[in-house]
C-alpha cells in the first residue's frame, strides 16, 4: 500500500505537493469514488483517475547508478542543481533514488519507480548492508575505531553496530582509508559517525549495496538490474539471506 499523493507523483502526474492539491480539490477518484483525504492509501490493483483520465501504471524498472560527487540524490532540486534524475534522460518512467547519497559522496545508488522495493531496501528493519570506503583525517587506532563497531550516539539516536576495517594509512599525509559497513541510512550517517570519534571524512564512496558493486562502471554511468538481481534483493530483504 502507498499513499495516494505519492503514487500520483511517482506516476509523473504532478509533484507530490501538486498531487495533494488535486486530491483536496476533488479531482482524484479511486475505484470510482472521489477521494479528498490526504494520506489515503492505495495499491497497484486500485483504479485511479485524475480529472477523469485513468492513471496508467508504469512498468517497474530498476537501475544501478555510479553516482558522481556534486550531484543531488533527488528527482528535482529547487536550487537548480544537477540531480541523479538528470543522468537518466533515456528512461521514460519517473524513477527516483533508493535512499540517498549526499552531495559530496559518490558511489552505488539504486534508482527505481517501485515504492515497495525502495522501502524494503532502505528501512533499517530489513538490515541491508551498505559498504563505504572513507578517507579520514588522522590515523585511528583499533581501539579508537571500536565505538563504531558498538554503535555511536548521534543527535538522532544511537547507530547500530558497524563492521569496520582499516585498509591503509599514510603517516606522512596523516590520513587513513577505512571500510565501513552499515545497514541504516540516517542523513550523512557515515560522516557523522567518524566525526563522533574525532576523525572527519575527507572523501567518501559507497562501494557496495547488498551484493551489488560498481564493477564495469565509471562515475555517471548506469546499468539496468537483471530480473535475477531484483529477485535476490527481495529475497535478502525478506529473509536476511542472499539467495542463489
Amino acid at each position: 500500500m502507498e499513499r495516494l499523493q505519492k503514487m500520483l507523483a511517482h506516476a509523473g502526474v504532478a509533484s507530490r505537493r501538486k498531487a495533494e492539491q488535486l486530491i483536496l480539490e476533488g479531482k482524484v477518484q479511486v475505484n470510482g469514488k472521489v477521494v479528498r483525504e490526504l494520506g489515503t492509501k492505495v495499491s497497484e490493483s486500485d483504479t485511479i483517475e485524475v480529472a477523469g483520465v485513468k492513471l496508467e501504471k508504469e512498468q517497474k524498472v530498476y537501475y544501478l547508478l555510479y553516482k558522481p560527487r556534486g550531484i543531488i540524490s533527488a528527482v528535482t532540486d529547487d536550487k537548480g542543481r544537477k540531480t541523479v534524475s538528470d543522468l537518466f534522460p533515456f528512461v521514460p518512467e519517473r524513477i527516483f533514488p533508493v535512499g540517498r547519497l549526499d552531495y559530496e559522496t559518490s558511489g552505488l545508488l539504486l534508482m527505481t519507480n517501485d515504492g515497495d522495493f525502495s522501502y524494503m531496501l532502505t528501512h533499517p528493519k530489513f538490515k541491508i548492508d551498505k559498504t563505504y570506503v572513507a578517507r579520514v583525517k588522522g590515523i585511528p587506532t583499533r581501539e579508537q575505531l571500536r565505538p563504531l563497531e558498538r554503535g555511536v550516539v548521534l543527535e538522532d539516536g544511537k547507530t547500530a553496530p558497524a563492521r569496520v576495517k582499516m585498509l591503509s594509512s599514510d603517516k606522512k599525509a596523516n590520513k587513513a582509508i577505512i571500510e565501513i559497513t552499515i545497514h541504516e541510512g540516517k542523513n550523512r550517517q557515515v560522516r557523522r559517525m567518524f566525526d563522533a570519534i574525532g576523525f572527519p571524512v575527507q572523501k567518501l564512496k559507497r562501494e557496495r549495496f547488498a551484493f551489488l558493486n560498481l564493477h564495469g562502471l565509471n562515475a555517471g554511468e548506469s546499468r539496468e538490474l537483471t530480473s535475477h538481481e531484483v529477485k535476490l534483493l527481495r529475497v535478502q530483504a525478506e529473509t536476511g539471506k542472499i539467495g542463489s
